[in-house]
């Protein structure tokens, strides 16, 4: 008896407080009944209510349409499911929302923007705009984010998530981040102007990350960074990427490389443009990663330094890495294209660039050398040195192209993982492949 009428109090009390937390909660509304959305629903920043089921696609309104919509892109994710589109139109919405439930590999989750101009700021009483927390299998197309205290978007503990189309400027640290998160892939996108750090940022034994078809620029730190971050658990290795068409520049005025890789292994840089950036260009090396960087392959990039840039290829780590068919120069009278720590060692190789006569294997570019002493040490011996003036289209406009002359065109070795270039061109054209990241006709 006495238990009946604790748990008819105890039903009454658990009442009572639900009234109570929905009159506090006025933006909360209840979760729809799925059957409704029909695999998709709308966000529109200009609804009148809260949500509907009249949606009107043409005039954006509540009025003699048959589609789900909610105003508030929060209310939306709260309704996520496998499978389901969501699907938003431009307008202004608020960042601090967290993504914490799966797709599946036959059924991703999908966020997409209804053509430009869907733009999320800040990222409320959160650190993050967008925070994929525990969640595989997303997808986030066409969105812009900006204002964020720390990432725009965070990927934390979340397997094949992928951001394609999308914008992360003026954010506070990071445009993306990733930690402990497999097969990210990061594509034809843009991170710019990450007020303290990087405006892509890999970390945490994060494997199998993509990073392809980006322009990353106006960042504090680095353009791209991968850490494995040994510190914070797993193996502090981040495996098996691939870096490639990127352009990246104005980078790395408070540090830190364009594309800066501590403790990454058996990972492909290929076909991207690096230029005018202010610390390095491209880096290799261990501080924080569980290993060396080793194993990694370094191929058809151009690299040009700034004139208060360091090295164009800052090999720390060489033990199995790779250097082919690269343009390496620097625009820096003290610094140089190629530095090593350590002037051989296991299956360090480097040929077919076209480099800057300036080198160094002490670690620092201390004590430089020239292109006859690096290759007594084995390597280079089918590159050439000289400067970009001879090389490029146009020099001074940051056109990097190669002119029909240089001495970059048909000067390559033909690799093995290379069949195109930065923007899509067959390689080769011509006798062999061009030097850099482009592949002229």
């Amino acid at each position: 008896m006495l238990l009946g009428v604790y748990s008819l109090i105890n039903r009454h009390v658990r009442e009572i407080l639900a009234v109570g937390l929905a009159l506090l909660c006025h933006s909360c509304i209840p979760v729809v009944n799925s059957q409704d959305f029909n695999g998709r629903f709308y966000v529109d920043a200009d609804l009148e209510s809260r949500s509907c089921n009249t949606y009107n696609l043409v005039n954006r309104s509540c009025n003699q349409g048959a589609e789900f919509a909610f105003r508030s892109l929060l209310n939306a994710i709260n309704n996520i499911q496998p499978g389901l589109e969501i699907l938003i139109q431009p307008g202004n919405y608020n960042g601090g929302m967290e993504i914490s439930s799966s797709g599946s590999e036959a059924q991703p989750i999908a966020l997409k923007a209804l053509g430009p101009g869907v733009i999320i700021s800040g990222s409320g009483s959160s650190r993050d705009a967008i925070f994929i927390n525990d969640a595989d299998y997303i997808v986030i197309d066409g969105i812009e984010v900006t204002g964020a205290e720390r990432a725009g978007l965070r990927i934390s503990q979340s397997d094949h998530v992928t951001v394609r189309n999308s914008t992360f400027q003026g954010n506070g640290s990071w445009g993306v981040f990733t930690d402990f998160s497999n097969y990210t892939t990061i594509e034809n996108s843009i991170a710019s102007g990450s007020r303290t750090q990087h405006g892509i940022y890999i970390s945490n034994s994060s494997d199998y990350p993509t990073i392809r078809n980006n322009r990353i620029f106006n960042n504090a730190a680095a353009g791209i960074h991968m850490n494995g971050d040994s510190s914070m658990g797993g193996d502090g290795v981040v495996s098996y990427g691939l870096i490639e068409r990127n352009t990246i520049f104005e980078n790395g005025r408070r540090g830190a490389s364009a594309i800066n890789l501590d403790g990454v292994t058996h990972t492909v840089i290929r076909n991207n443009l690096l230029y005018e950036n202010h610390a390095s260009g491209i880096s290799l090396y261990q501080i924080d990663g569980g290993s060396d960087a080793h194993s990694n392959r370094v191929m058809h990039n151009t690299v040009v330094m700034a004139n208060d840039g360091r090295w164009a290829l800052n090999i720390q780590d060489t033990r199995n890495n790779k250097l082919f068919n690269n343009i390496a120069l620097n625009n820096n009278p003290f610094r140089g294209s190629i530095l090593v720590r350590n002037p051989v060692q296991e299956g360090f190789e480097s040929d077919f660039n076209y480099l800057k006569d300036s080198f160094a294997t002490d670690g620092e570019g201390s004590r430089r050398i020239y292109l006859d002493a690096w290759q007594s040490l084995g390597y280079d011996t089918n590159s050439s040195t000289g400067t970009g003036r001879r090389l490029f289209e146009n020099y001074q406009q940051n056109n990097f192209r190669p002119l029909g002359n240089s001495p970059a065109i048909d000067r390559g070795s033909v690799l093995e993982l290379i069949e195109d270039d930065l923007e899509g061109t067959p390689r080769p054209l011509g006798n062999g492949p061009d030097i850099g990241a482009f592949e002229i006709r």
